[in-house]
């Protein structure tokens, strides 16, 4: 088993940054990839930004540009630096890793901008 945690979410104004942190435990090893993905209110949630094991990464649309998404030393720990934020991107931010053809996801943290 795996667990997730996430931390860093918060409230922060337009044009702000917040940098969200996630820690995995447990049965960590041969993890190959962790993401990050959103869910709004009312809305389905999306992928925001992954990063597999030999370092490759990949971003949504909406916040290329914007987020950067790093796992340091292919370690425990996966960060999601988010800059430029925007109200639209108020959502739950969940971190998720595959292990072994298995998903396993975090809490959620809350990020809310203001306009």
């Amino acid at each position: 088993q795996v667990q997730l945690v996430e931390s860093g979410g918060g409230l922060v104004q337009a044009g702000g940054s917040l940098r969200l942190s996630c820690a995995a435990s447990g049965t960590i090893d041969s993890i190959n990839a962790m993401a990050w993905h959103r869910q709004a209110p009312g809305k389905q949630r999306e992928l925001v930004a992954s990063v597999i094991s030999a370092g490759w990464t990949n971003y949504a649309d909406s916040v290329k540009g914007r987020f950067t998404i790093s796992r340091p030393n292919n370690k425990n720990t996966v960060y999601l630096q988010m800059n430029s934020l925007k109200p639209e991107d108020t959502a739950v931010y969940y971190c998720a890793a595959s292990r072994r053809s298995r998903a396993y996801w975090g809490q959620g943290t809350q990020v809310t901008v203001s306009s």
